[in-house]
């Protein structure tokens, strides 16, 4: 295994910030690596915070599960609301790191086609938003990005300010007019965005979450299913906000919540539905 950071903003000069840490399977096989034309699918998480912090809980766990579970894994940290910064520059990073990955993926032993993105809660609404908004991005970078993820994963999303964090949208249109707010939500409501260009997603909440309610997960799916755009959709009855791989040691979470980790390998599953590596 190998691991390091990208500074984005040295590879792409219109970013305020943004970093990427890469935990990396190193090529596995004894012998020359000239033998074996030898790649993995990508992973890039995104963790949640409100647009207010970046959560860790949300981060290296959830990369290093997607790692033993046959992915190159890639973990993004971005800027947020008292950085200074506004919309749309965390939309920019997470595209920025798209690209990258695509753009480096013979050093990273990564398929280009195959680059999946999976954020949560207010990470969860920034995937989405690349969801909707991939190509639209080169036109608000003002360069060329190849950031279209080949699917995605939701994990307790925000998804409307309707039914959404308020908090979330708060941070995030902090600085802008009513009047510009109002045109922003046309796009930052992301299930009033879906479009024939949004890629597939995989999305996941609890019924008992009072932070982000899984009305959002709801709504993002009905539009997806509205354009006819693939999607798995999960629901569990019980589990409170932020559960990230659910496992005990992140939370301390109950037994009686012990159906929620499958979402990892129902995720995983999903995701290999457009892969062709054999793993």
């Amino acid at each position: 295994m190998k691991t390091y950071t990208v500074d984005l903003t040295q590879e792409y000069a219109f970013l305020a910030g943004g970093k990427l840490d890469c935990i990396l399977m190193d090529f596995p096989w004894d012998g020359d690596r000239s033998e074996r034309d030898w790649k993995r699918p990508a992973v890039i998480v995104v963790p949640g915070g409100g647009y207010g912090f970046v959560s860790k809980r949300e981060g290296e766990p959830v990369a290093t599960a997607f790692l033993a579970r046959g992915f190159q894994t890639f973990i993004l940290t971005y800027l947020i609301a008292g950085d200074g910064v506004r919309y749309p520059e965390q939309l920019l990073e997470v595209s920025a790191a798209v690209d990258y990955v695509r753009k480096h993926a013979k050093e990273l032993d990564v398929n280009p086609d195959e680059i999946f993105v999976v954020g949560f809660s207010a990470g969860g609404h920034l995937t989405g938003n690349l969801a909707v908004e991939h190509q639209n991005v080169s036109q608000k970078a003002g360069v060329a990005l190849d950031c279209k993820p080949t699917a995605v994963g939701l994990c307790y999303p925000v998804i409307s300010k309707i039914h959404g964090h308020q908090g979330s949208y708060e941070n995030l249109l902090n600085g802008y007019t009513e009047e510009a707010q109002a045109e922003l939500l046309k796009t930052l409501n992301l299930n009033e965005a879906v479009s024939k260009e949004t890629p597939p997603a995989f999305i996941w909440a609890t019924a008992e979450d009072n932070g982000v309610p899984a009305d959002n997960a709801l709504r993002y799916a009905l539009a997806l299913a509205d354009k006819e755009i693939a999607y798995e959709l999960h629901v569990y009855p019980q589990g409170w906000h932020g559960l990230s791989t659910a496992s005990k040691e992140i939370n301390g979470i109950s037994d009686v919540y012990a159906r929620v980790p499958h979402w990892l390998d129902d995720c995983a599953a999903f995701f290999r539905l457009y892969v062709k590596e054999p793993f």
